[in-house]
């Protein structure tokens, strides 16, 4: 009961906002507001999930299943994790004191992923926890069942971060039942690897294309590993799309493209790329995990005063690990907070389960220290906690307010071709469904434009899945089509669409400024149609 009175405590105090407007555009594909019908296959992501909640919103749309769904499995992750402390120190210390290091851990270390949600915390929330749970029951076959389901569940959310979550818990598994923690492994394993094969065996061509460029794109966009250098005008015009996030033309944004116009800089990357990364992450851990640091500080300091526990060397080992894995991900690849946060729980949940199963004797004393530290941290953590909210509900407040200034002249049929409206669902609430206006958009930037839905999609509008000849043609379409973009978009599309022979000569001019912001400014435009002579 206790996990469930936090989470809904936390929501209805604090309420529950996305972190990214990634949930939110895939809520739009999977309802069908931006695809010809309801996206049933996301390809890398949500395998059967993505079934399951296209086939939930077409049979009852008024229900918002994805957040039902995802916080479903958030709250399954907070159960095991609060049965794995629950079970480690029960019958050692009072009661009273378990619920109270129970209660400081959601506070300080749990409370963020239902605040700031994301669907990765899900899949590596999920798959540590269960293997925890499994390894703590080593003899219990339930308890490995419970395991392996809860870890093929995340495994099919997103596979490479249900590994990740594996990665992360295996210390913890090894420490709560030495070598029989190798079964709910090895299973975890089996599974990813399997699981593996067949994906590979029934990937479409469709989806092998969207790998080709996805993992490119995120070297590119998300990691900052490839430099661009164009050798084209081409070049140049692909690159710049893909720093938009408009990958929908096939024929400009493709795996020739970064093989040919990208490249991996080592000495540019470690001047400069690396620095500037590890900048950012030493201020991001610093900033948003001081109370596990502190709590790690005290592990720490417990484990290298100890000098009669066993398997204080692999201890020091495994920290060396965390350190390096840190630093690969922040520094090699990114490490956002919806990765942040859980791998820093995992490598406390770790150091806790070594220091409190070492500690035979009086672990009652260690536990009254590992709350004072939790209860000091816990002050500046609430109120850095309080001003996030704060700052969540003004963005959510502005970004629906702008939302309904766009949309509030549109015509209730009208198509939408945008790169600006899924923007505005940043911080929205998980437990809300999009706006019904309008209710069919076309989207030009953001990774879900170079889904094979999209490709559809345009056919279905245009005839061709041509992206340069699909705009060419609705921008013929009258008022039919509505155009609401940024400057810096609607220059790239126009000179995407300016690749093809001039029959018609057609080019998108602002029509009438809608709102002016920091970083750009929104315009609906009006297509120019000119026949060549």
């Amino acid at each position: 009961m206790l996990p469930a009175l936090l989470l809904l405590a936390a929501g209805w105090g604090l309420g529950c906002y996305f972190e990214t407007n990634d949930d939110p555009a895939i809520i739009l594909m999977l309802r069908g507001t931006t695809a010809a019908t309801p996206v049933g296959n996301l390809h890398l992501y949500f395998h059967g999930f993505s079934n399951l909640l296209a086939a939930l919103y077409h049979t009852w749309p008024a229900l918002p299943w994805y957040g039902l769904v995802l916080y479903g499995l958030l709250y399954v992750a907070t159960v095991l994790v609060f049965t794995v402390l629950d079970r480690l120190l029960v019958r050692r210390v009072p009661p009273s004191k378990l619920t109270a290091l129970l209660i400081l851990f959601f506070l300080t270390a749990w409370l963020e992923h239902g605040l700031w949600f994301n669907y990765v915390r899900v899949p590596v929330l999920l798959a540590g926890a269960g293997v925890l749970f499994a390894a703590q029951s080593p003899r219990r076959r339930s308890a490995l069942v419970v395991g392996v389901v809860v870890f093929g569940l995340s495994w099919l959310i997103r596979p490479s971060i249900a590994v990740l979550g594996l990665l992360l818990a295996v210390p913890g598994a090894c420490w709560l039942s030495g070598r029989r923690a190798g079964l709910i492994i090895a299973a975890a394993v089996l599974w990813a690897v399997g699981g593996a094969v067949v994906l590979n065996m029934l990937r479409t061509p469709q989806a092998s294309a969207l790998r080709t460029i996805d993992v490119p794109k995120a070297n590119l966009n998300d990691y900052q590993l490839l430099r661009p250098v164009p050798r084209t005008a081409t070049d140049t015009l692909g690159l710049q799309s893909v720093r938009a996030w408009m990958m929908a033309d096939s024929t400009l944004v493709t795996e020739a493209l970064f093989q040919r116009a990208t490249r991996f800089d080592l000495d540019y990357f470690l001047r400069h790329t690396a620095p500037a990364k590890l900048r950012v992450l030493l201020s991001l851990v610093l900033r948003d995990y001081f109370p596990l640091l502190l709590l790690q500080a005290v592990l720490w300091a417990w484990v290298a005063m100890s000098t009669q526990v066993a398997g204080r060397r692999w201890f020091w080992l495994v920290q060396c690990g965390y350190i390096g894995l840190v630093l690969m991900l922040g520094v090699g690849l990114k490490l956002p907070p919806r990765l942040g946060l859980p791998v820093f729980d995992f490598w406390a949940l770790s150091n806790l389960i070594f220091v409190f199963r070492a500690a035979s004797a009086a672990p009652e004393r260690r536990l009254v220290a590992v709350l004072a530290v939790l209860a000091v941290a816990a002050v500046p953590y609430t109120y850095k906690t309080l001003h996030r909210r704060t700052v969540l509900q003004a963005e959510r407040q502005h970004n629906q307010q702008l939302r309904q200034r766009l949309t509030a002249a549109l015509p209730p049929t009208a198509l939408l071709v945008t790169d600006v409206l899924p923007a505005t669902y940043k911080s929205a609430s998980p437990f809300r469904n999009p706006d019904a206006r309008p209710a069919k958009m076309l989207m030009l930037t953001g990774w879900t434009t170079a889904d094979p839905s999209q490709a559809a999609w345009r056919q279905q509008l245009t005839g061709t899945r041509n992206f340069a000849a699909g705009m060419r043609h609705l921008a013929q379409q009258g008022a039919t089509v509505r155009w609401l973009l940024t400057p810096h978009v609607a220059n790239l599309l126009n000179q995407q669409v300016q690749t093809l022979p001039a029959v018609n000569a057609i080019s998108l001019l602002p029509d009438y400024k809608l709102f002016t912001q920091p970083t750009d400014t929104i315009w609906y435009y009006q297509p120019v149609v000119e026949t060549a002579k």
